[in-house]
């Protein structure tokens, strides 16, 4: 193999001197799952945990009725675990769908509670259905895991009666944190939105910063501006459905993500001149930004250096333009509302959701897959007497989520979370006597679990354990006598996902990476096409293509962010997957540049520049579409074979395309890996 470092992936360790020793070392994937995120402590969620899942254990106790204080604390559980949403319409979608499902799930299993082999069908064929919502998206997602949790534990605990207690319960807990997180929206409304699309600002501005540079930071910031744009569209248009032309503040934020495309366009533009811009470009975006958060108008005011080349003329005229309507108070929403595609009704989307769900091949293999090892759990704590044997099915249930991460070292890291929450569970369950001081304590255990779980999986379910196992105690009253089975059943329904829901399943052996690459460059092919195929000589169907060419180019850019996102789950696999996920890399790396040469070559043409001819277009296309078979067809990037060579045209607008794609196609050839 090459001894080039690839770009993007940190080098291993440096080869030891011949002959000296080197202590064993932990292997990669599990270092990269126990490497805590540096992402930031949301404190704001740091609070509503605390107050949320001990005022229920307070009210409790005052009532002289700790069940059911216990009860609404482990619904606050599952609204603690959710509240990850910065914008308020998507806390609602985040916090009270997923609790609905879960006090449906909790009313299933308590039907069918110490009912042997009945509760085992019951909990597989919920299981399926679980399994199969949850291929819809992340709040399906969580709605499924909800579903299927409470099922499991209505099936294992006793709970009081009458029968519409416990779902009561449970949803109040998970209400009232939807209620505190919701309690800043009359005061701030609309301002997670305007700091999601000025967030979009700063981190363009970050990217023209490095632009032209040496270096791996403008691939790193051109991903973070990718990322933002997303947030902020999720942000902004999960909530043009509902309030679409009524809300003058949401126009004006459209139109201000809006501009903001064309600004991004000529990033790519910028960078291949290979000289850094004049700092008072990313300056200007980023007084922007401030602009944006702080919903000032006004004229614009602008203090730029007097383009020259192609690229700074396609800069300047989109910064200036950007800055007209940033402060502009009252933007035309015709202009600026479906520039992106205005998205479909409600009931349209969901009646789409679940068709695809339902004809979806990877849904019902991960619902089947679920089921299987649901099904094995309840069975065997059926023929095998297990102490407290729910959890064995609860395990099965945190772990095998493959939407959330990898199986294999989601089990490894489960377990070794779950050690570690035992120790501070040992010591709380020892010490701590029974009754009011559990109010303190669960303040500081509910607060670490947002404060944990941002640092990664290992480190939330240390957080939960000792939360869920004082609720539990004070359901069960076993006290120190519940450390033993909890680690016992947690390792059982480990083995069992490990064994019926990793190794048995050919899936698990190869990574998803290729498959969803393959995607992507057909995409690109797309891309290429609509951004130079075609001339129209009518405003409207000028206007038509540019929209074409924005949402394939959008398009685009999240699937490359989502085939990042698969890398990295791909890489705490074990071996073999996660090397054969790592040589991909630079494929990826390969394909992402030809998208951004692209758009370069778009904006060039927009400001003058010869625009290439539809047969080099249709050339470039095919070639593109040629890899895409290719990566389909290949386990790895050594099984290519690289197509013939396109002529070179240096004078052609599309010359850099051509490079890249140079680029790609030597990568897929396997004598690089020749002596």
């Amino acid at each position: 193999m090459s001894t080039e470092r690839t770009e993007g992936i940190p080098s291993g360790p440096s080869r030891p001197d011949r002959g000296r020793s080197r202590a064993p070392a932990p292997p990669g994937w599990l270092l990269k799952g126990l490497r805590p995120s540096t992402a930031p402590i949301p404190w704001a969620a740091v609070l509503r945990a605390g107050i949320a899942m001990a005022v229920p254990l307070a009210v409790g106790f005052a009532l002289d009725e700790p069940e059911f204080g216990a009860l609404v604390s482990m619904g606050a559980l599952s609204g603690v675990i959710g509240d990850t949403a910065d914008a308020y319409r998507m806390r609602i979608l985040n916090i009270a769908v997923p609790q609905f499902f879960g006090a449906v799930g909790v009313l299933l299993g308590t039907l069918v509670f110490d009912r042997g082999w009945l509760a085992v069908g019951v909990l597989t064929l919920i299981a399926l259905v679980s399994g199969m919502i949850s291929s819809i998206g992340t709040v399906a997602s969580v709605s499924g895991l909800m579903l299927l949790l409470y099922s499991v534990v209505g099936a294992g605990l006793p709970m009081p009666q009458p029968w519409w207690a416990a779902p009561l319960l449970l949803s109040a807990g998970g209400l009232f944190v939807l209620a505190l997180s919701l309690l800043g929206w009359p005061l701030r409304g609309r301002q997670p939105e305007r700091s999601a699309v000025a967030g979009a600002y700063r981190a363009l501005a970050d990217c023209l910063e490095a632009a032209g540079g040496p270096g791996p930071a403008y691939d790193e910031r051109r991903h973070q501006v990718t990322q933002a744009l997303n947030q902020a569209y999720d942000l902004v248009l999960g909530r043009r459905a509902r309030v679409h032309g009524r809300s003058p503040s949401l126009v004006r934020m459209l139109a201000q993500l809006n501009v903001l495309i064309p600004l991004v366009e000529t990033a790519p533009a910028a960078h291949l001149r290979r000289r850094p811009l004049s700092p008072e470009i990313p300056a200007a975006v980023r007084e922007l930004a401030a602009a944006v958060e702080e919903g000032r108008t006004g004229t614009p005011v602008l203090d730029l250096p007097e383009p020259g080349s192609q690229s700074e003329r396609a800069v300047d005229a989109a910064l200036r333009h950007a800055a007209t309507i940033v402060l502009l108070a009252e933007p035309d929403p015709y202009n600026v509302d479906d520039r992106l595609g205005r998205p479909a009704a409600l009931g349209v989307r969901t009646r789409r959701a679940v068709r695809d769900m339902m004809f979806s091949e990877a849904s019902w293999r991960y619902g089947l897959r679920l089921a299987l090892c649901i099904g094995l759990a309840q069975a065997l704590v059926s023929v095998v007497e297990i102490e407290r044997s729910y959890w064995v099915a609860l395990t099965v249930t945190f772990v095998l989520k493959p939407d959330f991460g990898s199986v294999f070292s989601r089990a490894v890291l489960r377990a070794l979370g779950t050690a570690a929450g035992l120790v501070i569970a040992a010591a709380v369950l020892a010490e701590v006597p029974r009754g009011w001081w559990d109010v303190p304590v669960m303040v500081v255990l509910a607060a670490l679990i947002p404060a944990f779980s941002v640092r990664g999986y290992a480190f939330q379910t240390a957080a939960i354990t000792p939360v869920i196992l004082l609720l539990s105690d004070l359901l069960n009253h076993q006290g120190f006598d519940l450390i033993r089975p909890r680690l016992l059943d947690s390792i059982i329904g480990c083995a069992i996902t490990l064994v019926a829901g990793y190794l048995l399943w050919p899936e698990s052996w190869h990574t998803r990476i290729g498959d969803r690459l393959a995607d992507t460059v057909d995409d690109a092919a797309l891309y290429v096409e609509r951004a130079f195929g075609g001339h129209p000589d009518t405003e409207a169907g000028l206007r038509a293509a540019r929209t074409a060419r924005l949402q394939a180019r959008r398009r685009i850019y999240r699937e490359l962010s989502g085939v990042r996102s698969e890398f990295q789950r791909a890489l705490t696999e074990p071996p073999p997957t996660g090397e054969r996920a790592a040589a991909w890399w630079p494929l990826v790396v390969a394909v992402e540049r030809i998208v951004d040469a692209t758009t370069a070559a778009r904006v060039r043409v927009n400001h003058g520049a010869e625009p290439p001819g539809a047969a080099e277009v249709a050339a470039i296309a095919e070639d593109l579409r040629t890899l895409a078979h290719g990566v389909r067809q290949a386990h790895t990037p050594t099984q290519l074979h690289p197509t013939a060579p396109l002529t070179p045209d240096e004078t052609s607008v599309l010359s850099p395309v051509r490079q890249e794609l140079a680029a790609a196609r030597a990568i897929a050839d396997p004598a690089r890996d020749s002596p």
